[in-house]
């Protein structure tokens, strides 16, 4: 590998809005970030699925009209 064309990696420290903060390496000095794992509501569990125009409501009716595909019958060897 050549020299002196990499860039300092540093030791820092990365804060969240919500107060969080995270030991990392990084080549950036300071990192403040709006949203963390901590406070994401992905990742806390808070975050709600939208049904979109009632695509779930039109899924259900529609297939629920439909009967199950019937088996096949065996056919036994001859």
């Amino acid at each position: 590998m050549k020299d002196s064309i990499h860039p300092e990696y540093y030791e820092t420290t990365v804060r969240c809005a919500c107060g969080n903060e995270v030991q990392t390496r990084t080549t950036l000095k300071d990192l403040h970030v709006e949203i963390c794992s901590q406070c994401h509501p992905f990742f806390t569990g808070k975050q709600k699925l939208m049904d979109t125009a009632g695509r779930i409501e039109k899924f259900k009716r529609k297939y629920a009209k439909a009967k199950p595909a019937a088996a096949p019958e065996a056919t036994s060897p001859q």
